[in-house]
């Protein structure tokens, strides 16, 4: 018979082993999901998750297993120097229900890519080709950061803020892989000083003025 302690804890090992197996894309059911154009994205509470319908598997072409819109950088650069193409179910069907997704980073000289975090995945940064100063701050405010050059990797953990720089004197580009069909991304910047906030909490969190503030949004 078990005793009140021991039952605790094998009530504990379970919780703790549930909640890591619901931490992450659930394993796939099936050896793909080609999402069915006819029915679209049904989205799920939050917009946090996508349900994609699938083809019958008759209808299926090796073309749904292959993307080819990283082999050259976006044209539409931000006003930070960064131009962003991401791989994921809806341009590249043969990822749904793979936990997996991509995006290629071209960054210009001196341009960066804000502090931002990816809510639901990890992220593998391969740099190839230019230098790239990179890093991510812990839930301890530490910061890991150091220049990359062409062909380092760098992981940077799920949910913690991370960042990147061309600190080179040619283009940059990266590609980034995520351990989630759907990593979501906020940017810092933007959720701060572009999402509505009311000003006067922001004047007091950061020590600013209503015209710094106005500046900053």
């Amino acid at each position: 018979m078990f005793s009140r302690n021991t039952l605790w804890l094998f009530l504990a090992i379970f919780s703790h082993s549930v909640a890591i197996s619901f931490a992450s894309d659930p394993d796939p059911v099936q050896d793909f999901c080609i999402p069915n154009p006819r029915f679209g994205a049904i989205k799920t509470a939050h917009n946090m998750h996508y349900i994609l319908p699938c083809k019958n598997s008759s209808e299926v072409i090796t073309e749904d297993f292959v993307f080819s819109g990283l082999t050259k950088a976006s044209e539409n650069f931000s006003n930070t120097g960064l131009a962003v193409v991401s791989a994921n179910p809806t341009n590249f069907p043969g990822l749904n229900t793979l936990g997996l997704s991509f995006a290629r980073a071209d960054i210009e000289v001196g341009g960066i890519n804000p502090p931002h975090f990816h809510p639901r995945a990890t992220e593998l940064v391969h740099v190839l080709q230019g230098k790239v100063y990179s890093g991510f701050v812990d839930s301890n405010n530490r910061v890991f950061a150091r220049v990359l050059e062409q062909g380092e990797v760098m992981v940077l953990p799920k949910g913690l803020v991370h960042f990147m720089m061309n600190v080179g004197d040619e283009p940059a580009t990266l590609f980034g892989s995520f351990n989630s069909q759907n990593p979501g991304i906020q940017k810092i910047p933007s959720a701060v000083f572009g999402s509505g906030i009311d000003e006067e909490l922001l004047q007091k969190a950061f020590g600013l003025s209503s015209k710094q503030i106005g500046i900053l949004r």
